[in-house]
């Protein structure tokens, strides 16, 4: 029989180191280990019930068919009502599409927008799928690397530095994933007057965590910051980690018409539209209470104080303090070098947290799934009890390098 032929295409992806790890994690706890897992980008928190009985009250009216090419009419005014809401900006209808998830409106986007060859600068460190569906869909991505001595953020003179005629996007996200940066609006102008001098370059702004922000910091997306460049930003958001709906796969996006009108195609040979029962339920996320928001917000910035202090009591690690998302992104370049009990020696962020999961049964994520090293990844939207108990562990298996 003839082998199967991989498409060349997927010669440069591999599946996701966290998905790699979580599926290590999830073999060693049925074995019977007590693995913790802290690489889940999902909060642990329920849907709400109001929504969940929105999608119930869908499906017994009947709203079990096809609606129209990415969303439907009640999606899409409830869309654009959030962004009005929310953000200052005024989309119209077909300026407006949703898809499976935000994942979906960003495939559909750089497959409706890029030519073989074409390059999307990402500040690294960045949410792992960026640069395979940049490559999927024939572009290539332009790391550009952004460490805690920038507080893991873009500066104009590296943006500057990384346009070259081959530019089509940047893409930026805030807070981010997984270093929960957040950009204020001093430091996204910087950006955008780069922005201003360089038309053929278009922004993307992933803007997912947007009501998952701490302290002081003002989140802001930046075509309500910069109108000059609303016709050259595509908007990205979602449901699924504000309002606890990772399962529910509903992404959407507001951006130029032309630029939707061509995603649309896209969307039309792939999914069509979301699932209707997703529709309905997003629209009463947007549209209804929002209180539930600041609660779990709260309860976020309280794991995330506990993580960030125990981080920084250990010898070795440095834990900058994040302005949102649900994730800290530690530097571990001070335990390289050292040696396990059993005598091996941590060359790199992957070793180490291989040395935490095998030895010490935490799962985390090094830095090197994100484009940058050394670091690692906690993901604190699980239970305070468990946060602790996986921080022990991993001040224990730090005392016990030498």
């Amino acid at each position: 029989m003839a082998q199967f032929r991989r498409a060349r295409r997927l010669d440069p992806i591999k599946v996701s180191e966290i998905l790699t790890i979580g599926a290590r994690a999830a073999e060693m706890k049925r074995q019977g280990a007590p693995v913790i897992i802290l690489g889940a980008g999902e909060p642990d928190f329920d849907t709400p019930e109001h929504i969940k009985t929105a999608a119930a009250a869908a499906m017994q009216a009947g709203e079990t068919k096809y609606t129209a090419l990415g969303g439907s009419d009640a999606l899409k005014q409830a869309v654009r009502e959030k962004f009005r809401r929310d953000n200052g900006l005024d989309y119209g209808p077909e300026e407006i599409i949703a898809g499976t998830g935000a994942k979906e409106i960003l495939f559909d986007a750089f497959m409706a927008s890029l030519d073989p060859g074409d390059e999307v600068i990402i500040p690294t460190p960045y949410w792992t799928s960026y640069a395979d569906i940049i490559r999927i869909a024939g572009g290539e991505p332009v790391l550009v690397p952004c460490g805690d001595d920038t507080g893991f953020r873009l500066t104009a003179e590296k943006l500057e530095a990384a346009i070259t005629p081959r530019t089509r996007w940047l893409l930026l996200n805030s807070p981010s994933n997984p270093a929960g940066a957040g950009y204020g609006a001093a430091d996204y102008r910087p950006l955008l007057e780069v922005l201003l001098r360089h038309p053929e370059v278009w922004l993307m702004a992933d803007d997912m965590y947007e009501h998952i922000t701490y302290g002081g910091f003002e989140f802001v997306t930046p075509a309500q910051l910069e109108p000059r460049l609303k016709e050259r930003i595509l908007t990205v958001n979602g449901v699924s980690k504000a309002y606890a709906m990772t399962g529910w796969r509903l992404g959407y996006a507001g951006g130029p018409r032309d630029l939707i009108a061509a995603m649309k195609v896209v969307q039309s040979q792939s999914t069509s539209h979301p699932s209707s029962i997703s529709q309905a339920a997003a629209v009463a996320a947007l549209t209804g209470p929002q209180d539930v928001l600041a609660e779990r917000r709260t309860s976020f910035q309280a794991r995330r104080d506990l993580v960030v202090e125990a981080l920084n009591g250990m010898e070795g690690i440095s834990c900058p303090v994040p302005e949102g998302a649900f994730y800290t992104f530690a530097n571990c370049a001070g335990v390289l070098g050292k040696r396990t009990p059993e005598g091996s020696v941590l060359e790199t962020d992957a070793d180490f947290c291989a040395y935490l999961l095998e030895q010490h049964h935490v799962a985390v994520v090094p830095g090197r799934a994100f484009g940058i090293s050394p670091y690692f990844r906690i993901s604190y939207a699980t239970s305070e009890a468990e946060l602790r108990q996986a921080l022990d562990r991993i001040a224990t298996a730090v005392a016990a390098l030498a």
